[in-house]
């Protein structure tokens, strides 16, 4: 080897080891192996590249904080079932939300199943509302509840109503009751969050808006073998463009607030899954259902007896009316609340105490928040000019026929026996004449006995239940419901009543003041 690359090689070498004292001498003794991981264990930017205006920060929270509040309130259903096949969809366009959004195949014989929906607990104490058609074909003892923290408890079917979809279940136990929005202040465009077990997923939110309200699709109350309608179910929806889907059933459609706006029930799909818009049933009905189905686990509604239209511009110019607004009477029922009342066909509803109606599905909603029994006054367009009428509304019997009112203890009603039940419809209960049974099991000869309790009524409020005996009420002795009717016959709004009652516990004496007209 010569001498030139010899020196060469030895010059690179001392440079080499030069520069490595430098370098540990400057950077310390990790200097290289940070120098290796240089660029690879740092990734991403420092910052994010746009900063977030406050506003913006306070709405994200909003829905952050909205979402963990209502986790509580929702839970996931499971239900065991026992049905026929053959079941189809009553249109292609609305479907109900089904366990898995598969419709029903064509065999006809019997077979068993599971299913599945939500819920929102609307009581402390366990009460559940769902859809109808999530429990519907539930077999005995066949449902589970399972809440937010994957407990489960066997649910009681309560009660259900098939003509608006609702049904109400009760698990024991202590829970975190949602809180109601109040319907007046639902608006279109305001944010919404759909909770639910949408396709088995628990604990789901989703977001949207309310995109429509009074919507009526014509799904519920529908014969899914023959496609006919029955003519009394009630629909109007909230409609939101929140996604939901199959398994969202009975789940919750809550505000910003945390508060429940309404129950989810239907999709507008051809596909079965969501395409955008959903419908909820909103909450003064869910409200007034349930507290009927809870009371005594079914509904006593009261209806009008009227076929209606919703008014368009050719019948507001034809009856002269200056706005499209109203209802149109079509029919009158023969034998209904509204022929009592003097209703005739041609007749425009534009109001019910006061509220404006403006479509018949919110007539519908207005007439379902109430009893038979209970009064209503309507504003009617009639012969170009206002007039006002009032209706009792009728219940219907098994065969959809109008049955006669309960009397309601007032002046002007109808003569009742002694041993007439009476309904008292401003206090909210009902009382008999004492069965033999009563007598002997309270061991009392005196009385009537409470056989009602209206849960949203003065008398619930104030302890008063059913199966309880009245034995004395402002003092006097009461020995039937006309006594009873006479001495509260002479109350009049904001007076005071003193019941003596009897029940299995003993003697105890219930105050109550009686409401303003």
């Amino acid at each position: 080897m010569t001498k030139r690359p010899i020196l060469t090689a030895l010059t690179l070498i001392g440079i080499g080891i030069a520069f490595g004292v430098v370098l540990m001498t400057n950077f310390g003794s990790n200097a290289l192996e940070s120098l290796l991981a240089k660029g690879v264990g740092d990734l991403g930017a420092k910052t994010p590249p746009i900063v977030l205006p406050e506003n913006v920060k306070a709405l994200n929270n909003a829905f952050v904080s909205a979402s963990d509040a209502v986790k509580k309130n929702v839970v996931s259903i499971t239900v065991k079932t026992e049905q026929k096949g053959g079941q189809v969809m009553p249109r292609d366009f609305f479907r109900f939300f089904g366990p898995d959004g598969q419709e029903e195949d064509q065999d006809v014989q019997p077979r068993e199943g599971e299913q599945g929906g939500s819920g929102v607990i609307i009581t402390a104490d366990g009460y559940v509302v769902t859809n109808n058609h999530v429990v519907e074909d539930a077999k005995e003892n066949g449902i589970t509840v399972t809440t937010f923290d994957e407990k489960e408890y066997k649910a009681k079917l309560v009660g259900r109503d098939p003509l608006t979809d609702l049904a109400v279940l009760k698990i024991e136990g202590q829970f975190q009751a949602a809180h109601f929005a109040d319907r007046k202040n639902v608006r279109v465009g305001e944010w919404v969050i759909a909770v639910g077990a949408p396709l088995g997923l628990k604990q789901t939110v989703t977001t949207g808006i309310v995109s429509a309200e009074g919507r009526g699709i014509g799904i519920i109350g529908t014969d899914e073998m023959r496609g006919t309608r029955n003519r009394f179910s009630v629909e109007n929806f909230i409609q939101t463009d929140a996604a939901i889907n199959p398994g969202n059933s009975g789940g919750g459609l809550f505000n910003l607030e945390g508060s429940l706006v309404g129950i989810n029930t239907a999709i507008a799909s051809r596909s079965g899954v969501n395409a955008g818009y959903g419908f909820a049933i909103p909450i003064d009905m869910v409200k007034s259902v349930a507290l009927d189905l809870i009371d005594d686990g079914k509904i006593e509604r009261g209806y009008i007896g009227v076929e209606i239209t919703s008014v368009d511009e050719t019948t507001a110019k034809t009856v002269g009316l200056q706005k499209v607004a109203g209802v149109m009477v079509n029919k009158v029922v023969k034998g209904g609340a509204a022929a009592a009342a003097g209703l005739e066909e041609g007749d425009v509803i534009l109001d019910v105490d006061g509220t404006p109606v403006k479509t018949s599905n919110e007539l519908q909603n207005q007439i379902v928040l109430h009893r038979a029994g209970d009064r209503v006054t309507l504003k009617i367009w009639r012969d170009r000019k206002e007039i006002s009428k009032t209706v009792t509304l009728k219940s219907l019997d098994d065969n959809g026929s109008f049955a006669e009112a309960s009397n309601d203890g007032k002046s002007g009603d109808r003569p009742s026996s002694s041993s007439d039940p009476v309904t008292f419809k401003d206090l909210g209960f009902t009382a008999s004449p004492l069965t033999e049974d009563v007598k002997r099991d309270l061991d009392t000869k005196q009385g009537v006995l409470v056989t009602k309790v209206d849960a949203r009524g003065v008398v619930a409020r104030r302890g008063l239940q059913s199966g309880a005996v009245i034995l004395k009420a402002d003092g006097q002795i009461v020995n039937n419901p006309s006594d009873l009717k006479r001495i509260l016959s002479n109350k009049t709004g904001g007076d005071g009543v003193m019941f003596v009652v009897k029940t299995r516990d003993g003697k105890q004496a219930i105050t109550v003041q009686v409401p303003e007209s």
